[in-house]
């Protein structure tokens, strides 16, 4: 089940951002903002009683202006609204209720999504209320007052927001179909290449929308098993700022990424890989996911004996933070090495649920620890005393050590890679968790 996604809308200056900040910071049981954009905090992953589920920020919307910024910031929030599955309306209870809110109320009414209507600035109930009860005339129901800077109303306005998700949202649906989600930018192929795999095994068994948010599910068999693609593409609107569509797309992606097990970056190879690739790539490589790097039209690239060389160094360079990424050149158009896409896709899910026995890991780390000493501060030495696995998707380990503070990134790295020289584990990244256990 994928997290229910969360839009935060209203004109500008009623809070909205400041709302968002609360919600993905750590006062409420929280999350960290999601990685991947750094320079964009837009979205952000929340958790309110057994509910997880993504809030995206959006610029205010002017109903009516012509100004080219506002009117972009407009379509963002436009987009989000398509995005989501239940929308927060932010209305200011001090500049109380104006016109555009009306407007604005209008155009979400039009969208079919359930809306919950947040009054904000309420930092005083029994003075401000009688003004709060001005908001139901816009017709979206009972009024949640809140006061995003003094946290005030927070939780029962996420207990009006979590009763819209329904019973699924808190629940796993069982289902052992690998799922492969196909991200990247717009107007990289994606949806080129689930149609070329289309035609070239000519049985579709369903077209299912896999979700609100035109991101749709197609099942394809092959040698006998089934696979569900999940095609994030859908962003064509002409936007005079192209990056702010960008930042949309990112959106998109959380929610198909959430639902795979292994993500498929496609990257133009006409264009090298950028910037916005980058971002896509890290919310597969937080998440735990497997990890494939197609390079599309491949056939249009001009080559010499060392064009893929040059292609694999620059990628590997730019995604140096997930150098276990299995990387592939294709072409959606001629077909060319798309068969070896499936091979490569069940390769990354047996090694993304690859399980090691215990004895045969501390073999592996006694053997790291004598080839290289572990660090030592003022001093003390770090010990490490034994290692497990206790997760599978992503494969997790547990190491058990003197002192955490010693377990310094690069040591952990490095027995990353002496477990990844005995098994693999190619395509799939490894999670570390360190525990401390006192010397008797």
């Amino acid at each position: 089940m994928s997290r229910p996604v969360v839009a935060i809308v209203g004109r500008p200056n009623v809070g909205k951002s400041t709302l968002f900040n609360v919600l993905a910071g750590d006062k409420i049981s929280i999350v960290q903002d999601t990685p991947g954009v750094t320079r964009d905090r837009i979205y952000a992953d929340v958790t309110w009683l057994n509910y997880n589920f993504t809030i995206v920020d959006t610029g205010g919307i002017e109903p009516e202006s012509n100004d080219i910024i506002l009117k972009s910031m407009r379509e963002q929030a436009e987009i989000a609204i398509t995005t989501a599955d239940v929308i927060m309306f932010i209305a200011d209870v001090r500049q109380g209720l104006v016109d555009a809110d009306g407007k604005v109320a209008d155009m979400l009414r039009r969208s079919g999504k359930p809306i919950v209507l947040v009054v904000n600035k309420v930092d005083n109930f029994d003075k401000f209320m009688p003004d709060v009860y001005e908001f139901y005339n816009l017709g979206l129901g009972d009024p949640q007052p809140v006061s995003a800077a003094s946290m005030l109303g927070i939780g029962d306005m996420l207990d009006q927001v979590v009763r819209y998700f329904g019973e699924n949202a808190t629940t796993e649906v069982e289902d052992d179909r690998p799922r492969i989600a196909i991200i990247g930018k717009p107007n990289v192929g994606k949806s080129s290449i689930i149609n070329k795999l289309l035609g070239e095994d000519r049985v579709i068994v369903s077209d299912i929308a896999g979700t609100t948010r035109d991101a749709v599910d197609t099942t394809i068999k092959r040698n006998g098993r089934e696979y569900v693609f999940i095609d994030t593409a859908g962003l064509r609107r002409k936007n005079k700022i192209k990056e702010e569509i960008e930042r949309y797309s990112i959106i998109r992606t959380v929610s198909a990424v959430e639902r795979c097990n292994v993500a498929v970056l496609v990257i133009d190879a006409a264009e090298g890989i950028t910037e916005q690739d980058t971002k896509i790539a890290g919310i597969a490589h937080e998440r735990g996911k497997g990890m494939i790097i197609a390079v599309n039209k491949w056939d249009l690239i001009v080559k010499d004996d060392k064009t893929m060389n040059k292609f694999t160094q620059d990628i590997r360079q730019k995604l140096s933070y997930m150098p276990y990424a299995q990387m592939l050149f294709i072409s959606a158009q001629t077909g060319q090495r798309l068969p070896k896409l499936f091979e490569t896709i069940d390769a990354v899910i047996e090694n993304h649920s690859l399980r090691i026995a215990t004895g045969v890991l501390n073999e592996i780390m006694a053997e790291a620890v004598a080839l290289n000493q572990p660090p030592s501060d003022k001093g003390k030495r770090l010990r490490l005393y034994y290692i497990t696995q206790v997760a599978v998707k992503p494969p997790t380990f547990v190491i058990f050590v003197n002192d955490k503070e010693l377990m310094h990134f690069s040591y952990t790295r490095y027995i990353e890679n002496k477990i990844r020289e005995a098994f693999g584990f190619a395509g799939t990244p490894l999670k570390f968790i360190i525990r401390e256990r006192k010397e008797k």
